[in-house]
């Protein structure tokens, strides 16, 4: 039975992993379609991205609804599981005032610099898991954040001249976003359907953002409705990594394996902005992969002594 949990766990393990990387890659599609977007007013951005989202969420839904055994059906007759309804309150709260938080700081910072700041959500998210999930952090989990966190500096290399309100704003948008990490994995831990969660949070921060549509809509052209309609696709496809991802493995565990968003942001930047990157980037490039790499190999050959 031992060796059964045993192996259990390494699969739990393993699939979060790939959830995030999955979520990391959804992600850092959103932020580059969010760019291309152009000028669009922030909350109009945030709005659209998460209008598509919610779509996508409430079809997933109704397809996991029809296919629920009777034994599911009980314990899902409602549509939010008894139990869960503060932890997603918490997570819809932090999550959008996060992401909105990031847009602004993407919109007043710049990209680089918005990017560096938002990247602190997986040092938020450990730092937040032991009071919240009373989960402890070992002494590799936090030199391999650190480590990674030390390799997304070199990448995206800050500069000093942050304003201050939208540095502050970028700050808190990693902090909103690793504290709603947190709450899904607790929702995982309650057994709460991933697409309740995601489309929780999507209809959340429509009628969040609803009232920029109503009182100052800025119009838009065809490329843009184009591009907010793919960063809607790729956030839910972030959502969904993300949410499944911490219902099958602690933050403390898979979170550093988040950084792989810049990763995947670089290659984006060569493949279709024609940006070269610097020797600094691709040492940071090889701290953040080596580092995801060696943790996970620790974790499985303890696992299996």
């Amino acid at each position: 039975m031992e060796d059964q949990n045993t192996e259990l766990n390494i699969r739990r393990h393993k699939v979060g992993i790939l959830c995030v990387i999955v979520a990391a890659f959804g992600f850092s599609l959103m932020t580059f379609f969010v760019r291309q977007a152009g000028d669009v007013p922030t909350l109009q951005k945030a709005f659209f991205r998460n209008a598509f989202a919610a779509v996508i969420a409430a079809f997933s839904l109704g397809i996991s609804v029809k296919r629920e055994t009777p034994e599911e059906r009980r314990e899902y007759s409602s549509f939010i599981k008894p139990g869960c309804a503060r932890d997603i309150l918490f997570r819809c709260i932090f999550g959008t005032s996060g992401m909105i938080a990031n847009f602004y700081a993407v919109d007043h910072l710049g990209i680089a610099d918005a990017n560096m700041l938002n990247k602190m959500s997986p040092f938020f998210a450990i730092l937040l898991s032991i009071p919240i999930l009373k989960e402890k952090p070992s002494k590799l989990d936090w030199a391999s954040v650190l480590i990674a966190f030390f390799g997304a500096i070199l990448i995206i290399r800050p500069g000093t001249n942050l304003a201050l309100v939208p540095a502050l704003l970028g700050l808190y948008g990693g902090f909103g976003a690793g504290t709603a990490y947190v709450f899904v994995r607790s929702l995982g831990r309650k057994g709460e359907r991933t697409a309740v969660i995601v489309l929780c949070f999507s209809l959340f921060s429509c009628m969040v953002t609803l009232p920029q549509l109503i009182f100052a809509f800025h119009p838009m052209s065809g490329s843009q409705w184009l591009c907010l309609c793919l960063a809607g696709v790729s956030a839910a496809l972030g959502q969904f990594g993300i949410t499944t991802a911490y219902k099958y493995a602690p933050a403390k565990e898979i979170s550093v394996f988040d950084y792989t968003q810049v990763v995947f942001a670089a290659l984006l930047g060569i493949l279709f902005l024609g940006e070269t990157p610097e020797p600094l980037s691709i040492l940071g490039y090889v701290i953040i992969i080596g580092t995801a790499f060696y943790r996970w190999n620790r974790l499985r050959t303890r696992t299996h002594k």
